[in-house]
């Protein structure tokens, strides 16, 4: 079955109604994506796969935000935490690096939601794939995923802005940062 298949059959388990937009020229930024979409760079979900003393957890991080690993450790409750590769989150997730939805995984992940999400009416996440997105309710996000609102964004000096180079939704074909 193919990825946004997958997806669709997911978001039909959990009584998501959802409709795949899709950008045959692909989506490689958050700032690529919001562009496509018409929204704010903050409106877009990054799908994180992260590590966490061994085992997977997610991080569904605002593409204005960047990810701080201590931050996350403490609130997964690990000691170490670090990127997946993408052999890892491909296994956690069951997609591919580019595209990883914040649902439809084999088996349910921890996810924890950056609380900037919440302050949007609408976001975007991918949906299986590097060039499909969907929209979103913050309040569906989180109930489709039941992940945990937590704050593990990175701080940065006033003023400074986003490096513009991270991963639509997973970010690790892309300098993410975190």
């Amino acid at each position: 079955m193919k990825a946004i298949e997958r997806f669709l059959e997911a978001a039909a388990i959990l009584s998501h109604p959802v409709e795949v937009r899709r950008f045959p020229q692909g989506t490689r930024t958050a700032e690529e994506a919001a562009r496509a979409v018409g929204c704010d760079v903050g409106q877009i979900v990054k799908s994180l796969v992260f590590m966490a003393d061994g085992r997977p957890v997610l991080a569904l991080t605002s593409g204005a935000n960047r990810v701080d690993v201590g931050k996350l450790a403490a609130i997964a409750g690990a000691r170490e935490v670090r990127r997946a590769t993408p052999e890892e989150a491909r296994a956690a997730t069951g997609f591919a690096v580019g595209g990883t939805p914040p649902f439809g995984h084999p088996a349910p992940i921890p996810a924890y939601l950056d609380p900037d999400l919440l302050g949007h009416r609408e976001v975007w996440a991918a949906a299986g794939t590097p060039d499909a997105v969907f929209r979103t309710t913050p309040e569906e996000l989180r109930r489709t995923t039941g992940a945990v609102v937590a704050d593990f964004r990175e701080t940065r000096p006033e003023g400074s802005g986003t490096s513009g180079r991270t991963g639509i939704m997973d970010g690790s074909r892309a300098s993410e940062g975190a």
